[in-house]
């Protein structure tokens, strides 16, 4: 992480674990007051007491209420917004619970939509701000078994890079983080534990690197973040690959 951040105030959603959490505590180690939103009112309570400068919102996202608090918070004016809420579900996808895919639909994409309007809303007309959407990078490609998990974080990294465009010039910075393989408790939220043991230790990246890699590169104002030089390769080589190769090579990947 760069020894000093451009970021005045920050608000981080999905804060009580994994990617969100180390960012506010990277945030908080820099000195940017930073408010902690999550449903897990104890973690943040932790966080709080750990880091002076850490402000705990509780908030489910699955919920109107929940968007809309959060949403007022951020139009209140907040210099970075980090959409970090999200989980995945594991498995075929008409053997899984609608109702979950329902959720999952409502958290990675609705309540991301609306707190990035939220936060443009706010930024643009001050000129400054500064929005990192958490994606992945199984955005680039087809991903069978996490299929539903997949299409909604297509539509984050799509989004993004919408909004980086249309903020260009405008003094606003828009960042999508994509990240691999990471080692969080997504793994066990999505039912998909069995990962950690198809996939090599260098495939892994922790939570440490991946949010220090999306501050440093919303900060500078990149349109994507792919950390890691595997993630980054990877990335590349989708670019170039013909789709149906792509999601035959992703089927047979998640067989394994």
């Amino acid at each position: 992480m760069p020894a000093s951040l451009p970021f005045r105030s920050a608000l981080v959603t999905g804060a009580s674990s994994g990617i969100g959490q180390a960012m506010v505590q990277q945030l908080a180690n820099a000195g940017v007051p930073t408010v902690a939103v999550a449903r897990r009112g104890d973690r943040l309570q932790l966080l709080a007491e750990s880091y002076p400068s850490v402000s705990p919102l509780v908030a489910d996202l699955e919920t109107d209420a929940g968007v809309d608090a959060v949403a007022a918070r951020v139009a209140d004016g907040v210099d970075l917004v980090v959409n970090n809420a999200g989980f995945g579900t594991s498995g075929k996808f008409y053997e899984l619970d609608p109702g979950r895919l329902d959720r999952e639909v409502a958290l990675n994409v609705r309540a991301l939509t609306r707190l990035s309007h939220a936060a443009l809303a706010a930024m643009a007309p001050v000129g400054r701000g500064y929005l990192l959407n958490v994606s992945s990078v199984v955005s680039f490609q087809p991903a069978p078994g996490l299929a539903v998990y997949a299409a909604t974080k297509a539509y984050v990294t799509s989004l993004g890079e919408s909004l980086h465009e249309e903020a260009r010039g405008t003094g606003v910075h828009v960042t999508t983080l994509c990240p691999g393989l990471t080692r969080t408790e997504f793994i066990s939220v999505s039912n998909s534990s069995g990962y950690q043991d198809s996939y090599p230790e260098f495939a892994w990246m922790d939570a440490d690197q991946v949010a220090a890699c999306g501050l440093r590169d919303v900060a500078r104002g990149k349109a994507l973040s792919v950390p890691g030089v595997l993630y980054k390769a990877m990335s590349t080589a989708v670019g170039v690959t013909p789709r149906g190769l792509a999601r035959r090579l992703s089927g047979l990947v998640q067989r394994t």
